[in-house]
């Protein structure tokens, strides 16, 4: 099939789901998988998340709680792929809440849905390039030990990295294809450069027990079993952004095959890349003490001047890094605009009329990038007010998006799993216990990452995730009765199988069929067969 037949049939299939196709369908699978690859950008955010681990159990949880949440990771990814390849549209996690429920709960559930995804974008997004500016600011301790950035200083810092990724995806969307794909090969890069210069320069080794088996959570206050749960944040942080980039589904090719496939190797991609990154750190760790008592709160830049003997050395590793930071803030800021876009063309976000609007000059969803930059700067202020609320935010973007992924998996299993069975990308006769699997650490990950990195607890220490998503769940909910109750629908086409038969988007339908009229269209007038599934 030609590029052109491709894009017809991708098109009819999404006017048959209930929309208008208003995006370029200019990004491959490779640039899609690099989109994903580049928002969960392991090495970036392994590093700023590194006191996490160091506290709450040290080597064990660092190497051993990667593994397991990247085994998680990847069941999450396939069921929500599974889902992606009979619904392909921008809508994502919330389109397909709404398709597998019943036509009475569609409207709800997207709604609720729809906000956990948006929020879950949104802090992603905030918390990658918030700690990214913070990291570009520690790179000044290198040389001045005593140096603490002020308020004033992180939040500048802040916005500047946030209006980068912002003109960007503004004035540049037609390279993101480009940056998507160089992402991959410029982390690859990175990870080798690091993990060569790091075992070659040491000039103390650990030893092979050490990295791989030793466990000490006394800095934690937390018993020793707790603690390494509690120590996965900093894998669940970093392995959190795959789900997103099914927003990008109306600028893909043949979405129903190649989304799916990008979200599932993304997050092995991104698995291997942290094991390659950590091992060698793991090899190489200065004394922890030292590490956990870094004034900038960010130890990755001094572990890398001790290791290399100087502040030069350890700038070149860090300034790599910061090389992955941009990719990602670049990668969840295009996510986020096109979730706002799509949440904002039903009806569900204030000022809808506005964030739903897609430039034709610019070929972006413009104001669904001003919004979701706008959000996250305003929300960036709290840092005045306590740094420990700020810091929460790193849990609330990943429990807003695990809670966002489990409840179009959940409806799905209470459902019996008929909407998937005729899926492209099948988990077959392991799809009930994959699904039941991931439900049930979600389940779990939503009440860890409400707790405190270490005990005892105090004003500026405590983990305020749970105070953050409340807030955001109690403005969701005012919209709701508001507004919502009574306007908001769901998605076109979001009731009963009846409903979605005859509208073709049912298992796949509608995608095969477009592929049929596209291809016929292409080759001059034929007699067309009717069919059923996939072929």
């Amino acid at each position: 099939m030609t590029q052109g037949s491709a894009n017809a049939s991708a098109d009819v299939a999404l006017a048959r789901m209930g929309y208008k196709s208003e995006l370029p369908r200019n990004l491959s699978m490779l640039s899609v998988l690099g989109l994903s690859f580049a928002i969960m950008a392991a090495p970036f955010g392994l590093s700023t998340t590194l006191y996490i681990t160091l506290t709450d159990g040290q080597a064990v949880t660092v190497i051993w709680g990667w593994v397991l949440v990247t085994l998680i990771s990847i069941a999450i990814a396939a069921s929500l792929a599974e889902i992606c390849a009979v619904y392909p549209t921008a809508g994502g996690v919330y389109y397909w809440s709404a398709m597998l429920s019943t036509k009475e709960w569609a409207p709800v559930m997207s709604f609720i849905d729809g906000w956990l995804t948006l929020v879950g974008n949104w802090t992603v997004t905030l918390s990658i390039n918030f700690s990214g500016g913070q990291l570009i600011l520690s790179a000044i301790s290198l040389w001045d030990e005593d140096f603490v950035a002020n308020e004033w200083q992180t939040i500048l810092m802040f916005w500047a990295v946030m209006l980068v990724c912002a003109l960007v995806n503004i004035f540049f969307s037609k390279y993101l294809d480009l940056i998507n794909k160089v992402c991959i090969y410029w982390t690859a890069a990175s990870v080798i450069i690091i993990l060569v210069t790091l075992l070659t320069m040491a000039d103390h080794r650990r030893s092979g027990a050490f990295v791989f088996g030793h466990f000490d959570a006394s800095q934690s206050g937390w018993p020793s079993g707790w603690a390494f749960f509690v120590g996965l944040l900093q894998a669940a942080y970093t392995l959190t952004g795959y789900g997103m980039v099914a927003a990008m589904c109306e600028e893909v090719q043949n979405p129903h095959r190649e989304v799916p496939k990008a979200i599932v190797l993304s997050v092995v991609a991104a698995g291997v890349t942290g094991l390659f990154y950590l091992v060698p750190i793991m090899f190489v760790l200065p004394p922890v003490d030292l590490l956990l008592n870094v004034a900038n709160g960010q130890p990755i830049g001094l572990l890398f001047k001790t290791v290399t003997g100087s502040a030069g050395g350890g700038f070149g590793l860090l300034f790599l890094i910061l090389g992955i930071l941009m990719f990602a803030g670049i990668g969840a800021l295009t996510a986020a605009s096109r979730c706002t876009y799509a949440f904002a063309r039903d009806g569900a976000i204030p000022g809808f009329r506005l964030w739903r609007k897609v430039d034709k000059r610019l070929d972006v969803p413009l104001w669904g990038i001003i919004l979701s930059t706008l959000v996250d700067c305003l929300l960036g202020l709290i840092y005045f007010g306590s740094s420990a609320a700020f810091n929460s935010f790193t849990g609330v973007a990943t429990i807003c998006l695990s809670a966002s992924y489990g409840v179009p998996i959940l409806i799905n299993v209470i459902r019996g799993r008929q909407a998937v069975k005729e899926s492209s990308f099948s988990l077959g006769r392991f799809g009930y216990a994959i699904n039941i699997t991931t439900i049930c650490w979600i389940i779990l990950a939503i009440v860890l990452f409400c707790m405190p990195v270490s005990l005892p607890v105090t004003a500026s220490s405590m983990n305020y995730a749970s105070v953050v998503f409340a807030g955001f769940a109690s403005i969701s909910a005012l919209w709701y009765f508001v507004y919502a109750r009574k306007k908001f629908t769901g998605p076109p086409v979001a009731g009963d199988d009846q409903a979605r038969e005859e509208a073709g988007v049912m298992t796949g339908q509608a995608v095969v069929d477009a592929e049929k009229t596209a291809s016929l269209e292409s080759d001059g007038p034929k007699k067309q067969k009717d069919g059923v599934g996939y072929e």
